[in-house]
């Protein structure tokens, strides 16, 4: 995949349209059409998409618009290629544990410097 310059977890449809060069009604077009593109949608309900969605989103528009094929062609391609999406779903949940992980260990790292500094105050 391109390096996009942005090292992120979840990018947003703007963010993606940039990327891609694509409007973002296409993309939610897409989402549509292709079952293989289904972008997760934060707590507010907006769309986060993963670099896999992303490399799935120009894989297709290079079917459509450099090979010319048609959104039923395209879907045929898509369903013999091997977007491995349960080793992919498997990568990501590791970095949102991984994430936690680590979010968990500062706040106790914080907790115990509060605790510290409470001590040292009353020595």
């Amino acid at each position: 995949m391109k390096d996009f310059g942005l090292k992120k977890l979840y990018y947003s449809i703007s963010e993606v349209s940039k990327l891609t060069g694509l409007e973002q009604y296409i993309l939610r077009y897409w989402e549509t059409e292709f079952e293989q593109l289904k972008p997760s949608k934060n707590r507010a309900g907006n769309r986060i998409y993963t670099n896999k969605d992303i490399k799935l989103i120009l894989e297709i528009k290079k079917l459509l618009r450099d090979e010319k094929y048609t959104i039923e062609g395209a879907k045929k391609i898509l369903a013999g290629m091997n977007f491995n999406t349960e080793q992919v779903n498997k990568s990501d949940e590791e970095n949102t544990n991984k994430l936690k992980s680590e979010t968990s260990l500062k706040k106790d790292l914080e907790e115990i410097k509060e605790i510290l500094t409470y001590i040292y105050n009353n020595l």
